[in-house]
């Protein structure tokens, strides 16, 4: 007889960014402008970014009073994504959702709190 190996079939995990988008209509986030994609080694093109600084830039659209990444796409809170997400900034690439690897990020709750989106459960609370 021989054996045979079961492979027990589990639902992906959701990645929770993908039904919110908050943190992008709400931080303005500036990066080194050495990662915009008119400097040797950058990816992020540059005629999606302002200058902040003489060192630092920012996502268009990020500085007016109701905040917005030139690069999301979708309806926050339901499904977005980001136009640029293999080239996107250190910074969107550094930002967990709450509860990512275990860790609370209360400033993913904010952003979510701003757009009227409830806090990502935690761990025990999924259970």
């Amino acid at each position: 007889m021989s054996e045979v190996a079961t492979v027990q079939e589990s639902a992906p995990e959701i990645n929770p960014c993908t039904t919110c988008g908050a943190c992008c209509a709400h931080f303005r986030c500036s990066f080194y402008w050495g990662e915009a994609d008119d400097s040797p080694g950058g990816t992020v093109p540059v005629d999606l970014t302002e200058q902040i600084t003489p060192w630092r830039r920012a996502m268009k659209g990020m500085s007016s009073k109701t905040p917005r990444c030139i690069a999301l796409v979708g309806e926050i809170g339901r499904e977005v994504g980001c136009g640029i997400y293999p080239v996107r900034s250190s910074v969107c690439r550094e930002f967990p959702y709450s509860w990512q690897d275990g860790v609370h990020n209360e400033r993913c709750d904010q952003a979510r709190a701003t757009w009227g989106l409830p806090p990502l459960p935690s761990p025990t609370e999924q259970k």
